[in-house]
């Protein structure tokens, strides 16, 4: 399981490139096998189709991603910190990793597989979005715990805080009209996105 964990990230490394290259219409099979020093044979056996690749390729994008943001919660740097200075920290990591090439290439992806059934959509929403939404419903619970946020639908803060943090730079990013954004904007962007949210559901008013 070892040997096939470390040649399957040389696969998704290689896909990676290639997608970036020719785009997910034009990256075959073969191209992405050649790339990443594989046989043809291996790549159908283990993914099926280009579809099943890219599908375990969200999947893992995924579970880095939430590793990366559970850090923030449940992790050490999140257990006892304050929850208001855990929403910046978290909101600078979210936007790091959304607006990130590896995302708007699979966002892409997802975009282009619409016509064949939108599975990769489907996958993105359910190891996406369903897996970060409760990771900030949590803290914004936590907040509230804290006196920091007033008695509100954790829910509902969590939709607004997610709206003021990503706005529309996830489809501008996917549609080629903007540069991922520098990390100290990202920075301040979060910081001033929490200062809103305060703002909106400070307990204090």
């Amino acid at each position: 399981m070892k040997d096939k964990t470390e040649r399957e990230r040389q696969i998704f490394e290689a896909a990676y490139k290639v997608l970036m290259e020719k785009g997910f219409k034009s990256a075959s099979m073969l191209a992405i096998a050649k790339a990443a020093g594989a046989s043809n044979e291996t790549m159908y056996n283990w993914y099926g189709n280009k579809q099943g690749l890219l599908a375990a390729m969200i999947k893992d994008n995924a579970d880095q991603v939430a590793s990366e943001l559970e850090d923030f919660t449940a992790g050490p740097s999140g257990r006892g910190s304050d929850p208001v200075a855990r929403l910046e920290k978290f909101g600078s990591k979210l936007l790091d990793l959304l607006t990130g090439e590896r995302s708007v290439l699979l966002n892409r992806a997802a975009a282009a597989d619409v016509a064949d059934g939108g599975l990769l959509g489907k996958l993105l929403s359910e190891h996406g979005r369903s897996r970060m939404v409760p990771l900030v419903a949590q803290t914004i619970a936590t907040a509230q715990q804290a006196g920091r946020l007033r008695a509100h639908d954790p829910l509902e803060i969590t939709e607004i805080y997610l709206a003021l943090l990503l706005g529309d730079i996830q489809i501008r990013r996917v549609i080629g009209i903007t540069q991922a954004p520098p990390r100290e904007a990202i920075t301040v962007h979060s910081q001033r996105v929490v200062e809103l949210l305060l703002d909106l559901f400070s307990a204090k008013r």
